[in-house]
């Protein structure tokens, strides 16, 4: 599928702001970007000098609450976020873009209502349905915008969503290779995961992990 981002819906960012930030995993440079008076709250944890580089590694996260923070095992997303970090940590130059898209671009309210619709059935492209969106909300402007601000000259992009190598390609964004980001399904994630792969088109190889 391709996306109906188009070049002139990237916009123009500077970095606003940036500090070492130790984690569990290691030391990354987190990153803040304005577009020219306003701030956004999408980030970047940024490993080394990455300016002009090329085939740096790179993850596109989007948002996931219920999974980042509480440990959801609905979805794979912080073992996604988790495995991407652990791996970057050891690279001298790697990004990870943190992009505050909850709920594949419908929101937090939206997401948990989806939640209740899945709970009774739905998948989770028929529950996005129901709720009167696509199945994926998400646009990748901003994220293209904000690689370009931090000068990377290409990227190996570590994703299983081909969506998000379109949308960043239609951006200007020079992607060299792809990575596969898999996670081993558990009992309340593997019909998801399904989903993705049979409805959305991700990559994850399921057949022998389920």
């Amino acid at each position: 599928m391709i996306l109906n981002t188009k070049a002139d819906d990237c916009p123009v960012l500077d970095i606003f702001a940036q500090a070492d930030l130790p984690t569990q995993f290691g030391t990354f440079r987190i990153v803040a970007f304005a577009a020219g008076d306003k701030r956004i709250d999408d980030i970047a944890l940024v490993r080394g000098d990455v300016v002009g580089k090329e085939m740096v590694p790179m993850r596109l996260h989007s948002e996931c609450l219920t999974g980042d923070v509480f440990h959801s095992l609905r979805c794979d997303c912080r073992q996604q976020l988790e495995l991407a970090q652990c791996h970057f940590a050891t690279l001298p130059h790697a990004i990870l873009l943190y992009m505050r898209q909850e709920g594949r671009g419908i929101g937090l309210a939206n997401k948990i209502a989806a939640y209740h619709l899945q709970d009774e059935g739905c998948d989770t492209v028929e529950a996005n349905i129901q709720l009167g969106f696509a199945d994926d909300m998400r646009a990748y402007g901003l994220a293209a915008a904000m690689l370009k601000a931090l000068g990377v000259a290409s990227v190996d992009l570590y994703t299983n969503n081909l969506r998000k190598l379109e949308g960043l390609t239609q951006c200007g964004i020079r992607i060299v290779a792809r990575e596969p980001i898999i996670i081993t399904p558990n009992a309340h994630n593997a019909r998801y995961l399904q989903t993705k792969q049979q409805r959305s088109g991700h990559l994850l190889n399921l057949e022998g992990n389920i």
